[in-house]
């Protein structure tokens, strides 16, 4: 079954734009694998395998899939989903950032109720107790990261050879230890939003893209999009990471450094193409966030 995922995953990096990928195995019927991906969105085909479950961390950027079944669920750094491979056997997967750095690890159900790893036994945790407690009634599981969660998952990428693999098999049981005992109620678990309503805030942040000189207010959007303002709020953090003003932010000074480095535009020109009306309110914005006026960058 291994070999089996490997082959799945080896055939998903050929067809689209993902820069490295590196499975291990680590017991009989568990395996990690790493995932560095640079794209926007791309559709994933596989078996409908309903025994084997797969635990998604996101380490860096943020991860999103549209389900079979019509509803979308993100990930942000540091938060995890539990699914099986047939929940996901048809899906499209976007990248809101652009890109994506993360783990996977999967796991046959059946081999872990039939001959699970020996700090296990006797524990309760077994393939039918994770397929029910986190599949059966719904076809993912979203969870927030916690301090607790993260101490689990970074251990993934801080211990250096030749420890890693040892780390990396204590790792996962302390996660399925963890999975084990963990209660599932509203304040770890995210939201799941309807395809329909991630469209709509698609489209708002490439309105808000194409035209960075212009000021949108949450109110005016919120009209005419027909989108509650708090809901729109919750969904673009929900999607993006981060609010739309600090959001925008972030582009606008990105679209000014480049401006600076590659066209003579004056400063002043560029303040306004950016959604600045004041070359001094643009000036001090890039410096605290550049940590440079716009000049000494240019000059640079």
């Amino acid at each position: 079954m291994i070999d089996e995922l490997t082959g799945i995953r080896s055939s998903f990096v050929k067809h689209h734009s993902t820069d490295h990928i590196k499975a291990i195995e680590l017991y009989p019927g568990i395996e990690l694998t790493y995932l560095t991906l640079t794209t926007d969105h791309f559709s994933v085909h596989h078996a409908p395998l309903d025994h084997i479950l797969e635990i998604n961390y996101c380490h860096l950027g943020r991860i999103g899939w549209k389900m079979g079944n019509g509803n979308s669920i993100y990930l942000g750094q540091k938060d995890f989903s539990l699914h099986t491979m047939k929940a996901c056997a048809d899906s499209v997967m976007s990248l809101p950032n652009g890109d994506y750095e993360g783990l996977t690890i999967s796991i046959d159900l059946r081999e872990l109720t039939d001959n699970p790893p020996e700090a296990l036994s006797g524990t309760g945790i077994t393939g039918a107790f994770l397929y029910d407690k986190f599949c059966k009634n719904s076809p993912i599981t979203s969870l927030a990261g916690n301090e607790q969660t993260e101490s689990i998952f970074s251990a993934f990428y801080s211990q250096p050879e030749p420890l890693q693999l040892a780390w990396q098999k204590i790792k996962v049981l302390e996660l399925l230890l963890y999975l084990g005992g963990l209660k599932l109620d509203s304040k770890n678990c995210l939201t799941e939003y309807q395809s329909e309503q991630i469209e709509i805030i698609r489209k708002i942040h490439k309105q808000l893209a194409e035209h960075m000189e212009q000021r949108f207010t949450i109110e005016s959007l919120s009209k005419q999009y027909l989108i509650n303002p708090t809901t729109l709020k919750t969904m673009f953090k929900s999607v993006y990471g981060t609010s739309i003003a600090a959001h925008m932010k972030e582009h606008r000074m990105e679209q000014a450094a480049k401006l600076l480095r590659e066209t003579s535009l004056s400063i002043a020109e560029i303040a306004g193409s950016v959604g600045y009306d004041s070359q001094s309110r643009f000036t001090a914005a890039f410096k605290a966030y550049w940590g440079k006026l716009p000049k000494d960058y240019r000059n640079n």
